[in-house]
């Protein structure tokens, strides 16, 4: 991406963010998704960032998007996942393993607007092991009949197409993906409410029940369905990371601001060692943080420009989880310690950083739980004859 272009993003991003916050903040005390965001996110140019131009997107390489989503993620949780489930694990896998006529349907649309992305892996049963998946598909002429539920789907209540994953009937081979487009007969969703934290992303369970869908929409060969799934997300992956990373920034700017107008006993709380304590402790946060994002950032854009690498493409994963682990702590911490200089008010939810210790928790539990990305790092550093799992 060249930097004039890297640039216009950036300060659309940066426009887009000032002009969605005070309508977020209105929509978190309300505990409704924003409506606004995806107006807001179209008139900005916002919804193909990482995509080609040639399919109506930015063009964005990794890093600047890296950049853009960490901006995003300063504005809360609930926004930056709504770009991770339609950018990274929505457009992502389309673009990476989509044939000619399934990116030219859906990609410009979908970075017009007219389509919302989303990402369907996880079940009620199935979260962090995709082997234990109960959806299943067969064969019926040039078709393809679902059954089976699909659980925490991140825009899943407003999307148009569902990068989804099931096992053919009898798990007689592997699984497969397909483009599930939500307005066909057998299709059916229910809100999730309420939540603990994250309350303006919209997160859904959807049933298909002898869902028809057509043969052109399966994903990639049958039988690719795992490997396009861990493909999609370690740029997941990569997105929650970025968005932590925003988090911590916001959490920075929101103590150093309070700490220097709060005053007690006698003198503004910034010149009190224990806050002081939590102010570098948030701020080593975010430096390191940042380094492993932009690091693994630079991976995943030398993976995706030579695809037949493998161990570029095992280097991205790797720093993918790694990134993903370190940030998600960090954003939690980070949350944590800014209600602790805030004090009282840092409970409440009128203010930034009461919203933020709610929100980022989920960071630890989606794109791989930080138990399973322990364990795959730990993999990768003993290697694969010392798996904790299969």
């Amino acid at each position: 991406m060249e930097r004039a272009e890297r640039d216009r993003l950036l300060q659309d991003v940066e426009a887009f963010c000032r002009a969605l916050r005070p309508i977020e903040e209105q929509c978190y005390l309300q505990r409704r998704f924003n409506d606004q965001l995806l107006p807001l996110a179209r008139v900005h140019g916002l919804l193909g960032m990482p995509v080609p131009v040639v399919h109506g997107g930015r063009g964005a390489d990794m890093v600047t998007y890296a950049r853009a989503l960490a901006r995003i993620g300063q504005e809360g949780t609930g926004v930056r996942t709504f770009f991770s489930g339609h950018s990274s694990i929505g457009q992502g896998p389309i673009l990476a393993w989509g044939n000619d006529e399934q990116k030219r349907r859906l990609l410009p649309p979908s970075t017009r607007g007219e389509i919302v992305c989303a990402f369907g892996l996880t079940e009620p049963e199935a979260g962090s092991n995709p082997r234990e998946l109960a959806m299943t598909y067969r064969r019926r002429g040039d078709e393809f009949l679902l059954n089976g539920e699909k659980y925490l789907i991140s825009n899943g209540g407003i999307a148009g197409v569902i990068v989804t994953f099931a096992y053919p009937e009898g798990r007689t081979g592997r699984i497969s993906a397909f483009l599930v487009e939500t307005g066909r007969p057998g299709f059916s969703s229910e809100s999730l409410e309420p939540k603990v934290g994250n309350v303006t992303a919209d997160t859904v369970r959807f049933a298909l029940r002898d869902y028809a869908l057509p043969a052109a929409n399966l994903l990639g060969a049958e039988g690719e369905g795992l490997a396009i799934a861990m493909d999609a997300l370690v740029g997941g992956r990569l997105s929650v990371a970025a968005g932590c990373l925003g988090v911590i920034e916001d959490c920075l700017a929101e103590v150093v601001r309070y700490a220097k107008a709060r005053h007690q006993h006698g003198k503004p709380i910034a010149r009190h060692q224990l806050v002081q304590e939590h102010i570098t402790a948030i701020e080593m946060h975010r430096i390191t943080t940042e380094a492993l994002v932009f690091l693994a950032a630079e991976a995943r854009d030398a993976s995706l420009a030579a695809p037949g690498d493998s161990t570029l493409r095992a280097r991205a994963d790797r720093l993918a989880a790694q990134a993903k682990l370190h940030a998600a702590r960090a954003a939690c911490d980070a949350a944590d310690r800014s209600v602790q200089v805030f004090g009282g008010r840092g409970f409440l939810e009128a203010f930034r950083p009461g919203r933020h210790f709610q929100d980022a928790r989920v960071a630890r539990l989606y794109e791989g739980t930080d138990e399973i990305l322990t364990l795959k790092i730990a993999a990768a550093v003993l290697g694969k004859d010392y798996q904790a799992f299969r």
